[in-house]
């Protein structure tokens, strides 16, 4: 079971919780955390610790779990607590389904001048620099970003937050990986051939490298995590 010291990963990313809506922020601290790579399947989530950590009632805090939990990204096991989820084959087929009809199609609509394109290849490049550095952990990350920032471009808030929460799920089965370097590397490049395709104005032609792109990395994480 991994073990996170929430004292001092709160510390190091300090959340701005406010008193109205307290349950929701939290849960929404949580799911960045867990997109971030900071929380990775298996965590117990202990209510006492994490309750005094973030400096939240332990009320907000299971009102948060209950929010997380109905996405999907938590687990009650009955007699031992609160646990971050691990992904399964059906998972994983939801989630690649889901983003195979949102993100196709997001691309495909998506003009060269949109602004979220420049999000997108800022992404790139920090998943660039990170891999550079060897730090396979942020090139995750910045990965989720870049595929985050294609979905901004729909500018529907809804459509936003579905593939945020798609997004903590796909972190999840990231962590599972052996090898994340494998895994992760080649889609660098084809991160970057999708965006510069957008920006030279071709969707139709993006689209396609996009679907092709979900096709094969559901497939690499079915064998990833021997779900063959």
């Amino acid at each position: 079971m991994p073990e996170v010291d929430f004292t001092e990963l709160f510390a190091r990313k300090r959340p701005d919780i406010r008193r109205s809506g307290t349950g929701e922020m939290i849960a929404a601290v949580l799911k960045q955390r867990i997109f971030e790579g900071d929380l990775p399947p298996g965590t117990q989530l202990a209510e006492e610790a994490l309750a005094e950590s973030l400096q939240v009632s332990r009320n907000s805090l299971r009102e948060a779990f209950r929010l997380l939990a109905h996405e999907r990204l938590i687990n009650h096991e009955l007699h031992r607590g609160v646990f971050v989820r691990r992904l399964g084959r059906v998972d994983v087929l939801e989630v690649y389904s889901a983003r195979m009809f949102l993100e196709v199609s997001a691309v495909a609509q998506c003009p060269a001048d949109h602004p979220q394109l420049q999000q997108a290849l800022q992404a790139v490049e920090r998943a660039e620099s990170a891999a550079l550095r060897g730090d396979w952990t942020e090139v995750a990350t910045d990965n989720l970003a870049f595929h985050q920032a294609l979905m901004e471009s729909v500018g529907s808030n809804r459509i936003s937050e579905t593939s945020r929460q798609l997004m903590a799920e796909v972190r999840l089965a990231f962590h599972s990986m052996a090898d994340a370097r494998a895994f992760l590397e080649p889609y660098i490049s084809r991160n970057r051939l999708i965006v510069e395709t957008l920006l030279a104005g071709q969707p139709g032609r993006a689209a396609e490298l996009m679907r092709v792109y979900l096709d094969d990395s559901r497939e690499q994480l079915y064998g990833a995590l021997g779900l063959d």
